[in-house]
C-alpha cells in the first residue's frame, strides 16, 4: 500500500530524529577518535625514526672500527717501510721508501679525521636518539590515556546508539528510495547533518529564515512534501514534532 504525503514527512522526521541523537552520542565522544588514530601514526613515525637512527648508529660504529683498523694496518706498513729504509742502496730507493711512509701518514690522519667526525655524528644521533625515545614514550601513555578515555565513553553510549541505529534502519526501510537518497544528500551538504527541519516562529529551524504565510499552510495540511527555499531541507509541522516525539519519545 503506497503512503500517503504524511506518512512519508513522518517517516523522514523520525530518521531525522533518530539520526540527531546518534550525532549527538558521537559529539560527545569528540574529536578522541581522531586523536587516537593522530597519535598511533605518531607512534609509528617515531619508531621508524628510532630504528633508522640505530641502523645508523651502528653503521657509524662499523665504520670507526674500519678506520682504526686501516690507521693499524698503515702503522703497521710504517713500521715496515722505516726498517727497509735502513736497507737502501741509493736515494731513489730511500725516496721512493719514504713517499710511501708519506703516504700512510696521511691515511692516519685523514681515518682519525673521519673518526672524530663519525664521533660527532654519533654524539648527536646519540641526543636526537634520547629526545626521540622520549617522546615515543609520552606519546604511548598519551595514547593509552585517550584510548581508555575512548573506550568508557564508548562502553558508556555504545548499547544506546546501537539501539539507534537499528531504529534508524527502520525507520529508513518505511521511505521510499528516491526520498532516502534525496534525505542524505541533504544530510550530507550540512555539517549539523539537518536534512528535515521543522517550523520554528514562522521560519526555517534549518537556516532560520522567514517562511511565508501561505508556505506554512501548505506544510501544515501535509498534502506534499515542500522544501525551503533558502536552504533546500525539507520542511514539516510543529505537530508532526510534537506527534513523533509523543510517540516515540523524540
Amino acid at each position: 500500500m503506497e503512503q500517503t504525503v504524511e506518512q512519508k514527512l513522518k517517516a523522514l522526521w523520525l530518521l531525522q530524529a533518530v539520526h540527531t541523537k546518534i550525532d549527538k552520542i558521537r559529539q560527545v565522544r569528540g574529536e578522541l577518535p581522531m586523536e587516537v588514530a593522530d597519535l598511533e601514526d605518531e607512534i609509528a613515525g617515531l619508531e621508524t625514526r628510532i630504528e633508522k637512527i640505530r641502523i645508523d648508529l651502528d653503521d657509524l660504529e662499523d665504520s670507526i672500527v674500519k678506520r682504526k683498523n686501516m690507521i693499524k694496518d698503515a702503522q703497521a706498513a710504517i713500521k715496515k717501510y722505516e726498517t727497509q729504509l735502513n736497507e737502501v742502496k741509493n736515494n731513489r730507493e730511500y725516496d721512493a721508501i719514504s713517499k710511501e711512509i708519506e703516504i700512510q701518514g696521511l691515511e692516519i690522519q685523514v681515518c682519525e679525521k673521519r673518526i672524530k667526525e663519525a664521533e660527532f655524528e654519533i654524539r648527536n644521533k646519540t641526543e636526537n636518539y634520547d629526545t626521540t625515545v622520549g617522546n615515543l614514550d609520552y606519546s604511548k601513555s598519551e595514547l593509552e590515556g585517550k584510548k581508555k578515555e575512548l573506550e568508557t565513553i564508548t562502553s558508556e553510549t555504545q548499547k544506546e546508539e546501537d539501539a539507534l541505529l537499528a531504529k534508524a534502519a527502520e525507520a529508513e526501510a518505511n521511505i521510499e528510495e528516491r526520498l532516502v537518497k534525496v534525505y542524505y544528500r541533504l544530510r550530507n551538504s550540512f555539517k549539523n547533518g539537518l536534512a528535515v527541519v521543522s517550523i520554528d516562529r514562522d521560519s526555517c529551524s534549518g537556516c532560520h529564515n522567514k517562511i511565508p504565510a501561505q508556505m506554512q499552510s501548505e506544510i501544515r495540511q501535509r498534502k506534499k512534501i515542500i522544501i525551503c527555499e533558502h536552504c533546500g531541507r525539507v520542511l514539516v509541522d510543529e505537530g508532526i514534532v510534537l506527534e513523533i516525539e509523543q510517540e516515540y519519545g523524540f
